[in-house]
C-alpha cells in the first residue's frame, strides 16, 4: 500500500523531529496482505536515515512493532497498515518512540508512571473510524510512558478471522490480556481512570467564587465560556470529555462559512478558541448536583468526586446523547450487532444485510454511508414519511441496495451471540414482520443529559429545561443552553448561537444585580 506523495511530504517533516533512531520488527508472509504492510512500511524507512528495518516472528502476522535502542523491549504493534484515521496514531508513535516526550499533564504522566501491574492491551479499529485515533494514542502514550504496558493496534479489515474469533462488532473494543476490557469512545484520562481507578484532584483552587461557571464542553459550552471571559469575568468550564456528541459527527455541511468539516476537528479547533481565554478548565468530572443556595446568593455546583464549586451564575449545556428504542434485545446486543456510529463500525458488516433505525437526517445520512459497504440496508421509519431533508432523501433513491419501510415500529431485536434478526409491527396493518440482518445502527432522536438536576429547574416532558430569551431558566443565577434546553431544533450553530445568548444573559444579570466586581 504505497504513500501518496502528499502524505509522503508530510510525513518526511514529522521524521526530521525524531530524537532518535527506531527501528521497525515486520512480521510478514507470502499473503497479499503482508506485501501491503511491507510496502508500507519500506515507503516509510525510505525516508529517514533515522529509521531500519529487521523481520522476526510476532504473535500477530502481518504486524509491525516500533522500539528504540534505548527499549529492552518493543511496547508498541501494529497489526495492520495504520492509514485512514489512524496515520495520525503511527506518526505519534514513531515520534514518542524516538523519544519525543507526550504532550500530556504532569499530573496525567505521574497516574501512568504508578501503574505497577503488568498489562498487555489490544484495541480493535477500523481505519474509518473517528473516535478509534484517540483509544490508541491513549495506550501507546502508556505504552511510551510505562514499561508494564504494552499495545498493539489491530486493524479488522487485517485480521478478519481474528475479528470473527473475538466476536467484534464494534469499534474501538479493547482486550485488557485477552479479557474483553472496554469498547466505545473513550480519552487518556477515561482509559487511565478504567485501569488505576477515578483521579480525586482537580487542578483548581475550587475555594474561590466564579462570576460564571459553565457546565459542559461542547458547541453550546464553549460558546458560552468564550462570550463569557470575553467580558473579563472569572470564568469555568466543566467537561467530562470536552467535545461532546460532536465527536460523534463526521460530514459536518451546515456552519456557515464552512462547507465542510468533521466533528473531532471541529471541536479541536473550538478547545483552541476556548483556551485563548483564561478559563479554568475543570475536566474529567461529571457534575453530581446543582443547587442555588439562598443564604450566600450563590449556585453551588458538586462533583461527583464531592468537590463542590461556587459560582455566582452557571450556564448548563450538557447537551444529549442518542435515544434509545428500548426494546428487547436492545441493551443485550450492544456492541453485537447493535450500533450507534456508522463510520466506526460500518467496516465491521461489509458485504451483510443490515437495518438502520430511524428515517430523520442522522438515519438516512446514516444508510448513505451504510450502502458502500453493505449488501443490503433497511431504512424504518416510524411514522408514514421519511424526516430526513429532501436533498439527502434524493440521494437514498438513487441506490439500488437500500430498502425503506414506513410505519414500521420495531418491536425486538434478536439472535444467539449476535444479532441475526429484527422484528416489527407495520403500524397501518397490524401485522408482524420479520427481517434476517446482521445489524442494526440506531438513530431515533436525542435525550437531553439532565438527570443530576432533579427537581431544580423546571423541564418540559423530554427532561429539557426550559429557558426564555436570554436563556434563563426559573431559577435565579441559573442559564442554559443548547441539546439540553426546550430548543425548537438540535444543531451545533443553534448551540453556539445559545451559548453565546445565556453567557450574555448571565452577564447582563451580574451587571442588574450588583455582582459583577463583588
Amino acid at each position: 500500500m504505497t504513500l501518496t506523495a502528499e502524505l509522503k511530504n508530510q510525513l518526511k517533516q514529522y521524521l526530521d523531529l525524531l530524537e532518535s533512531p527506531v527501528i521497525f520488527t515486520l512480521s510478514v508472509g507470502d499473503d497479499a496482505q503482508s506485501a501491503e504492510l511491507i510496502e508500507f512500511v519500506e515507503d516509510v524507512v525510505q525516508l529517514s536515515d533515522q529509521l531500519s528495518i529487521q523481520k522476526d516472528t510476532l504473535e500477530l502476522t502481518p504486524s509491525f512493532t516500533l522500539h528504540s535502542a534505548k527499549q529492552s523491549v518493543a511496547r508498541i504493534t501494529f497489526a495492520g497498515v495504520p492509514l485512514g484515521h489512524e496515520f495520525s496514531s503511527f506518526v505519534l508513535a514513531l515520534l514518542q518512540v524516538s523519544g519525543r516526550a507526550p504532550k500530556i499533564e504532569d499530573e496525567v504522566r505521574r497516574r501512568i508512571e504508578s501503574i505497577k501491574t503488568p498489562m498487555h492491551f489490544e484495541t480493535f479499529v477500523s481505519l474509518s473510524c473517528h473516535n478509534c485515533p484517540d483509544v490508541v494514542q491513549a495506550f501507546n502514550i502508556m505504552s511510551v510512558i510505562n514499561e508494564n504496558i504494552s499495545h498493539t493496534m489491530i486493524e479488522g479489515g487485517m485480521h478478519q478471522q481474528l475479528v470473527e474469533d473475538r466476536g467484534i462488532l464494534a469499534v474501538p473494543t479493547v482486550f485488557k490480556n485477552g479479557e474483553e476490557f472496554t469498547s466505545g469512545r473513550q480519552n487518556l484520562n477515561s482509559l487511565i481512570d478504567l485501569i488505576a481507578g477515578q483521579s480525586e484532584t482537580i487542578d483548581v483552587d475550587y475555594t474561590q467564587v466564579y462570576d460564571t461557571l459553565v457546565i459542559g464542553g461542547g458547541p453550546a459550552g464553549a460558546s458560552a465560556a468564550i462570550y463569557a471571559a470575553r467580558k473579563g469575568i472569572k470564568v469555568g468550564l466543566i467537561a467530562k470529555e470536552f467535545g461532546g456528541q460532536v465527536l460523534d459527527t463526521m460530514g459536518i455541511e451546515n456552519v456557515i462559512g464552512t462547507p465542510y468539516t468533521e466533528g473531532p476537528k471541529l471541536m479541536a479547533q473550538v478547545r483552541e478558541h476556548v483556551t485563548q481565554y483564561e478559563v479554568d478548565m475543570i475536566e474529567h468530572f461529571n457534575v453530581k448536583s446543582v443547587e442555588r443556595n439562598e443564604e450566600e446568593g450563590l449556585v453551588w455546583v458538586t462533583l461527583e468526586n464531592d468537590v463542590t464549586l461556587k459560582a455566582k451564575t452557571i450556564v448548563i449545556a450538557t447537551g444529549a446523547r442518542w435515544r434509545l428504542i428500548n426494546v428487547p434485545g436492545e441493551k443485550e446486543f450492544k456492541n453485537k450487532g447493535i450500533a450507534y456510529c456508522p463510520h466506526c463500525d460500518g467496516p465491521l458488516f461489509k458485504d451483510q444485510s443490515i437495518a438502520v433505525i430511524g428515517g430523520g437526517n442522522s438515519g438516512v445520512e446514516a444508510a448513505l454511508d451504510l450502502a458502500g459497504m453493505a449488501k443490503e440496508v433497511t431504512v424504518l421509519e416510524f411514522t408514514p414519511e421519511l424526516k430526513a431533508d429532501k436533498v439527502l432523501q434524493e440521494r437514498l433513491n438513487e441506490l439500488d441496495n437500500v430498502h425503506v419501510i414506513t410505519n414500521a415500529a420495531t418491536s425486538e431485536i434478536s439472535g444467539e451471540q449476535r444479532v441475526e434478526g429484527l422484528t416489527y409491527v407495520d403500524r397501518e396493518t397490524n401485522t408482524v414482520n420479520h427481517l434476517d440482518v446482521a445489524g442494526a445502527f440506531i438513530l431515533v432522536g436525542l435525550v437531553p443529559n439532565t438527570e443530576f438536576l432533579k427537581d431544580t429547574v423546571e423541564m418540559n416532558e423530554r427532561g429539557e429545561i426550559i429557558v426564555d430569551g436570554f436563556g434563563k431558566s426559573n431559577i435565579e443565577g441559573v442559564y442554559a443552553a443548547g441539546d439540553c434546553t426546550n430548543s425548537a431544533f438540535k444543531q451545533i450553530i443553534i448551540s453556539m448561537g445559545s451559548g453565546a445568548t445565556a453567557a450574555l444573559g448571565a452577564y447582563d444579570y451580574l451587571i442588574r444585580t450588583g455582582q459583577l466586581n463583588a
